[in-house]
């Protein structure tokens, strides 16, 4: 059996696969590490995962661990690694990030571009097998364009400071059940940051018909085309003929809930839309088809 990992800011989609092509599918709390320490991811996949998929490990031996995530980076990934190795001592673990997870998933082994929209972005050139290079994404602070941490870190800002109109402001306040102290207070000094901004950009997908909101949300995946995904098609101001014929590639749930947006976008910047996924597992699956071997 391997075990297949798609871990963003808020959660991880888990899929454990047995060679006679049977699956499971469990979900857990996000693991990051550069909001985690190790123990603190063992603990999450020890108490949060290992529940939920024990009464499957009898089927046959875990052989292999793949973990794509968030955060994990090169100077990240052995820390993540040491979480699950803590946990699944005998398997063999794979740890890379999340883009090369949404590469694979999406792509296959086809060459083209892929792109995450979801809590976080990110965008790269992928070969077929690994990322040939990449816009750095730089996290909601800096950059994360496109990604719903910074859709909803724009819709609070522009809400407070008045550029949205007092009926939606106060529509979003009571919704919410928020004041202006409670948003200060979530976003400076509580952990994950990130995920409670992410969860206040629900209110655009429900008054997406407002067109304030439309525009909002059209300006913001206009920012991830513009500074991310342009860069993969020009050269020196000129068209790369290396990507040029290659549609892009989406997961994540901004890509999947915006689609139409994010079409509409994309066409006014005369690019193609290729596949769009809500996450890579079911291409993940596949992928790693081969790396399931049977056991006893």
């Amino acid at each position: 059996m391997v075990l297949i990992a798609d871990s963003g800011s808020t959660k991880v989609h888990w899929c454990l696969m047995a060679a006679n092509g049977q699956s499971s599918d469990v979900f857990t709390d996000g693991i990051n590490p550069f909001f985690q320490t190790s123990d603190a991811m063992r603990n999450s996949i020890s108490n949060q995962l290992l529940p939920q998929i024990a009464h499957l490990l009898w089927a046959g031996k875990l052989t292999d661990v793949f973990f794509y995530g968030a955060g994990c980076t090169p100077e990240k990934i052995p820390f993540v690694e040491k979480a699950i190795k803590a946990v699944f001592k005998s398997a063999e673990v794979h740890v890379a990030s999340d883009l090369l997870g949404a590469a694979r998933g999406l792509l296959g082994h086809q060459k083209g571009v892929a792109c995450i929209l979801g809590t976080g972005s990110g965008s790269c050139f992928y070969d077929g097998e690994n990322i040939g290079w990449s816009v750095p994404s730089l996290g909601y602070i800096l950059g994360d364009e496109g990604s719903a941490a910074v859709l909803g870190r724009r819709l609070v800002s522009d809400l407070l400071k008045n550029q949205l109109g007092q009926d939606l402001k106060d529509k979003f306040l009571e919704v919410n059940q928020l004041t202006t102290a409670d948003i200060i207070e979530h976003v400076y000094r509580q952990p994950f940051p990130n995920r409670w901004l992410a969860n206040l950009a629900r209110f655009c997908s429900d008054n997406i018909e407002d067109k304030r909101i439309h525009d909002l949300v059209y300006d913001h995946l206009q920012d991830f085309v513009r500074r991310n995904v342009q860069q993969y098609y020009e050269v020196d101001g000129m068209e790369n003929p290396e990507t040029s014929m290659m549609p892009v590639a989406f997961v994540g749930s901004i890509a999947y809930y915006y689609r139409p947006i994010l079409e509409e976008v994309m066409d006014d910047y005369g690019f193609r839309i290729g596949k769009i996924m809500q996450d890579p597992i079911a291409g993940l699956m596949e992928y790693h088809r081969q790396d399931v071997v049977p056991t006893t």
